[in-house]
């Protein structure tokens, strides 16, 4: 297994791939070729999210006006509730997330 080979082709729409799970912690590879949240659309999560961007780029958005731009190696912690939205992703090349959600 390669997290940034092999990838799949997310032009049409995101890709969520689950690499490992258990009842505290899940393990999953996102592929975003241009995806952003949708308007008005934040995420409440009940589970603390670190997220690593791999491959391309991504922009997070937090409720209180904190922008995260996350380029390959770039990476953070997401507490849960924290309300946030995903922005920007670059589609050439694909944005490749690795993000553990853990409680």
């Amino acid at each position: 297994m390669n997290l940034i080979g092999d990838v799949p082709d997310a032009a049409a729409q995101e890709i969520t791939q689950v690499l490992a799970r258990s009842s505290h912690v899940r393990i999953e590879r996102i592929v975003s070729a241009g995806q952003v949240s949708e308007p008005g659309f934040w995420y409440d999560q009940a589970e603390h999210e670190w997220v690593c961007v791999l491959q391309g780029e991504g922009h997070i958005a937090f409720e209180d006006g904190e922008v995260a731009e996350l380029k390959p190696g770039d990476w953070m912690n997401i507490a849960a509730h924290r309300k946030h939205r995903v922005t920007f992703t670059r589609a050439d090349p694909s944005t490749i997330w690795l993000a553990v959600f853990y409680t």
